[in-house]
């Protein structure tokens, strides 16, 4: 999986950010596809026009900031919707403790 990392790198002439991105791969991250309605949305468009969503399970330990980043897997484009939600580590089992999701990039 890779991660597109953003570093703010200055401001444009309208004082906008401006954001550089630098990929970073990331092992041991799990990847679901969202459920809507009981029935699993690959790599679809449903009736309200959304595009495929999927929830990724984050290593425990991991440092980076996922929050409006891009993804890649699958050989596709996908970018962070919200902000990782988390559990706490020590009561968790397994090596994954906070989750994101992400939709597709056209």
């Amino acid at each position: 999986m890779t991660l597109y990392e953003r570093t703010e790198t200055g401001r444009d002439a309208f004082n906008a950010p401006v954001w550089t991105e630098t990929p970073v791969e990331v092992q041991n991250v799990l990847v679901a596809p969202e459920e809507a309605g009981g029935t699993p949305i690959f790599n679809e468009t449903d009736l309200k026009s959304r595009k495929a969503v999927y929830t990724l399970a984050l290593p425990k330990g991991d440092a980076h900031i996922w929050g409006n980043c891009r993804v890649s897997f699958f050989g596709k484009m996908f970018r962070v919707v919200g902000m990782p939600t988390e559990g706490i580590e020590s009561l968790i089992p397994l090596s994954w403790n906070r989750k994101v999701t992400v939709e597709a990039v056209e």
